[in-house]
């Protein structure tokens, strides 16, 4: 069909609207019945594991469109559409919103259980916070069965938005990343190869973009010292990506390791999700790094100071090849000391108060070079 030349009304809402997102909304209630939703402050049941590619897994935004419809998203006069513009929305329409055709969005106080089947007595299989998002394959009564970064699974449906709802709220949670495409990748304290190098980043992690500057790229970094660097823009991929779930692994802690260890990580893992405060010690307020690993540490009785340098002074020191679960990773400042402390959780992965996009979150424990790690507890 051809419509060259033809002048029609755009707005960025119709035009999101001709996403190819479902027009269903199913609403997320309160509801006190169900046991899938696992409030932030209470143990997650069985949780002995660890996380598997928490952020590093999200579907992709492609965010360049031909001819006019990139206009027609930031601009709502009036334009002339062709016959190029019409294959872009339809080829848009394929891909939906950051890679999703049926977009869902989980709404919940605490954690969604992505379970194997459609019951409670199916096994859990994976967790969801709060708006984290997933491709609604089919929805059988209660149950919806999505896929979600690398969980594939079924979820109570009351927890899910569909439609314009889900949409509404992507946007506002879809944030812009840069992803090292190299090894190594220094993250530096200024935008330029002269001045300090602040840490190194490894292959296929992904740093939150402040603003793209060109040459180089300004990114949140999680260093209580230095919060912001930057990047040359040659060794990352910008993209736009959502928040997905959580691949649920039994930690192989193999001989020798304390209940007390295992406790410690279940204990730290249910507050995942929670609110990264700059000087906070609140695990249900938030916290930041040193407040984060202080406060579990109080739970099992041991007393750490709120300073990720200073709890680097505590324990044993040991290498990173030792490490077990409920050791602490320390990173560097600035390449001038140490400003960032996580909790090892087995599997060669962290949970940790990141930053203040990204909150408590797991993270491969070479994400960044680790500067020391300790031993606190037997």
């Amino acid at each position: 069909m051809k419509l060259n030349q033809k002048i029609v009304k755009i707005s960025a809402v119709t035009l999101a609207c001709a996403v190819g997102i479902t027009s269903v909304v199913i609403t997320a209630k309160n509801s006190n019945k169900t046991e899938e939703v696992v409030a932030s402050t209470e143990q997650t049941e069985g949780v002995t594991a660890g996380f598997s590619n928490v952020w590093n897994t999200e579907n992709v935004y492609v965010s360049s469109l031909t001819a006019g419809v990139a206009e027609a998203v930031n601009d709502v006069n009036t334009l002339k559409i062709s016959d190029t513009d019409v294959r872009a929305v339809a080829s848009t329409a394929e891909e939906g919103f950051c890679g999703y055709i049926n977009l869902g969005i989980v709404v919940v106080d605490g954690n969604l259980n992505v379970r194997s089947g459609a019951s409670t007595d199916n096994s859990i299989v994976g967790k969801m916070t709060n708006h984290a998002a997933c491709e609604i394959i089919e929805t059988n009564g209660e149950w919806t069965h999505i896929q979600s970064g690398n969980v594939d699974g079924w979820v109570k449906s009351e927890y899910l938005l569909t439609g314009e709802e889900a949409l509404a709220i992507a946007k506002e949670e879809v944030r812009t990343v840069a992803t090292a495409t190299t090894g190594g990748l220094r993250v530096r304290m200024e935008p330029n190869t002269d001045c300090t190098i602040l840490d190194l980043v490894a292959e296929g992690e992904d740093l939150t973009v402040i603003e793209n500057l060109g040459e180089w790229v300004k990114v949140e970094f999680d260093d209580e010292e230095n919060p912001e660097g930057y990047v040359f823009a040659e060794y990352v991929e910008i993209s736009q990506k959502l928040k997905t779930g959580m691949t649920l692994k039994e930690l192989r802690y193999g001989n020798g390791v304390s209940q007390t260890r295992v406790d410690l990580v279940d204990f730290a893992l249910q507050y995942v999700g929670g609110r990264y405060v700059w000087g906070g010690t609140s695990l249900t307020k938030g916290v930041d790094c040193s407040g984060f690993t202080m406060k579990v540490y109080e739970h099992f009785g041991i007393s750490l100071p709120h300073s990720s340098a200073a709890q680097a002074g505590y324990g044993t020191k040991i290498k990173a090849s030792e490490a077990q679960p409920g050791d602490l990773f320390f990173y560097s400042r600035g390449g001038s000391g140490i400003g960032h402390v996580a909790i090892y959780i087995g599997n060669g992965q962290i949970v940790h108060a990141a930053s203040s996009r990204d909150g408590i979150k797991i993270s491969s424990a070479y994400y960044r070079t680790p500067l020391a790690v300790r031993r606190i507890i037997d």
